[in-house]
């Protein structure tokens, strides 16, 4: 079984400017020189906002040549701008779930895979993401345990939980 790893979160730099803020993709790098062994690696990133205590997923790609080249490029920097704009005191932030490292191609299919779970989980969190494709939801639920449609959760739904660790 492949062991895709979570790095994250890491802030993605902003200044102010008169329409909102400006996130400076350019400093990301720079200012994030731990990043420097992931930076050519693939998998999938999930961009969001961090405020208060909590965060809210905002995009979710994937990168089958390396996150450096696709996480920012100028399509995704418009998405992640216009995102922006409904947020006005948060931390922009983006976490990396990572392939593993292995000899050979990237396994493309493990990462859409990812991909189309990460859209889905993050639509049932916040139905005003910027991803189109891939967001329509099974029509089915555990009440308390999947996509849940009401607020709480049963004991039993609660250990169930627990059980299948979810």
């Amino acid at each position: 079984m492949a062991e895709f790893l979570v790095r994250g979160p890491y802030v993605i730099p902003k200044e102010k400017a008169r329409n909102g803020d400006r996130l400076l993709y350019d400093e990301f790098w720079e200012e994030h020189a731990e990043l420097e062994e992931y930076a050519g690696k693939s998998g999938v990133y999930v961009f969001g906002v961090r405020a208060g205590r909590g965060y809210t997923p905002l995009y979710v790609g994937k990168a089958t040549r390396s996150f450096k080249k696709e996480c920012f490029n100028p399509t995704n920097k418009h998405k992640y701008s216009d995102a922006m704009k409904d947020y006005i005191r948060c931390a922009p932030v983006i976490f990396f779930v990572v392939h593993p490292s292995q000899r050979g191609k990237v396994n493309s299919a493990m990462i859409d895979e990812i991909e189309t779970f990460l859209i889905q989980t993050a639509y049932s969190k916040n139905p005003d993401i910027q991803n189109i494709k891939k967001t329509r939801m099974p029509d089915w639920s555990i009440r308390g345990v999947v996509r849940n449609t009401t607020k709480g959760a049963s004991k039993s739904a609660t250990e169930f939980r627990k059980l299948i660790g979810t």
